[in-house]
């Protein structure tokens, strides 16, 4: 990474800030783009951003085997709910239900309640982060509707986790 004046200056940071200055000004010039980088640079320079670590990690293989079996779960659901639309006059049961995750880090929590939101019939109303517990809303689920749930939701977690996990995110779920 380049350097001046003995701190680092991010080039990635530098374009994008000198993109975003032509955006502003409207108007594609020489005396933009250099006033531009100019300003890039000393903003970037000044004001240097910390280091983040977003807690995720693309495994390509794991990741499209979880997109596949999401848009499966998709289909199956919004089939599911679909059903219970068309009966009419007849309630579908719907029941509220706490599962636990296996998983510590809340970055995959988050992950999988946005997963289960997604999924037509189902929907996270609570994350618990302390004891890593999710209360949900499920809608058409019939039989045993706690075992049936936490199972999906074990799939589901550990098709996250393998797909965006860390190694230590991994390591957790054996």
């Amino acid at each position: 990474m380049p350097r001046l004046l003995g701190r680092p200056v991010p080039p990635g940071e530098v374009v994008w800030l000198t993109v975003v200055w032509l955006l502003l000004w409207g108007d594609l010039s020489v005396g933009n783009v250099l006033g531009g980088l100019l300003a890039a640079t000393v903003i970037v320079w000044a004001l240097p951003l910390p280091i983040l670590d977003s807690g995720v990690r693309i495994h390509p293989v794991a990741a499209a085997v979880f997109l596949a079996r999401f848009a499966g779960d998709l289909v199956m659901s919004s089939f599911r709910v679909a059903l219970w639309a068309l009966r009419l006059g007849v309630q579908p049961p719907v029941e509220v239900v706490t599962v636990r995750l296996r998983t510590s880090s809340e970055v995959m929590t988050v992950l999988i309640t946005i997963a289960l939101s997604a999924l037509p019939g189902s929907l996270v109303l609570e994350a618990r982060f302390a004891d890593r517990r999710l209360v949900l809303h499920v809608l058409g689920v019939e039989g045993d509707v706690p075992a049936t749930v936490q199972a999906d939701v074990t799939r589901l977690e550990g098709a996250i986790v393998a797909a965006f996990g860390t190694s230590q995110d991994r390591e957790e779920l054996r």
